[in-house]
């Protein structure tokens, strides 16, 4: 009896050890990973992450060229354009927005260019995230307006819509007045 056990345990033991080691033994990082903890613009590739660990939206990810530096090419890390529609079908306004960091760069006519970056640079592209699946947003309309912003904030693509029909819709506009403009509907 007991040299089944022993026979058994061995194989399961190796089994174990070959997880362990397939996983990274828990360190997310394979030792032949070029990234240095030293600094987080050091590295010229992408953040590893563990298996089944996405990165998170709106995390800085480098531009090509830029060396993680940011501005030093003439792609700005945030590049938006905005199609607003006063009556919710014809796109009556289009605005661009391009930031460096916080900073506007010149040339941006959202609403607030100062405003929009700073929401940009410390929420990146989940400031412009759609409501979780399933939450329960109350049934009102403020008005016909819609926004369509699609470009890039730090490598992450948008494109994403915008309107006044519900209260979720309604609390995820005026988080971002300064890039689209007061939630002050017309019906």
């Amino acid at each position: 009896m007991r040299n089944i056990r022993g026979t058994a345990l061995v194989p399961m033991l190796l089994c174990t050890a070959l997880l362990l080691a397939a996983c990274g033994g828990g360190s997310g990082r394979s030792p032949e990973s070029p990234e240095s903890t030293d600094s987080p613009n050091e590295s010229t590739t992408a953040p590893t992450s563990p298996v089944g660990s996405p990165r998170p939206i709106g995390s800085p990810t480098p531009l090509p060229g830029t060396g993680g530096t940011g501005g030093t090419t003439a792609e700005a890390p945030v590049s938006l354009t905005v199609e607003f529609s006063a009556d919710g079908t014809t796109p009556s306004s289009t605005w661009t927005l391009q930031c460096d960091g916080a900073e506007p760069r010149e040339g941006s006519t959202v609403p607030d260019p100062a405003g929009a970056c700073a929401v940009l640079a410390d929420q990146g592209a989940a400031a412009l995230a759609e409501p979780a699946a399933g939450l329960m947003c109350t049934q009102e309309i403020r008005g016909m307006q819609r926004a369509h912003v699609t470009g890039m904030v730090n490598g992450e693509a948008v494109d994403t819509s915008f309107s006044l029909t519900d209260g979720c819709q309604i609390s995820r506009w005026e988080r971002l007045t300064a890039l689209l403009g007061p939630a002050d509907g017309s019906l």
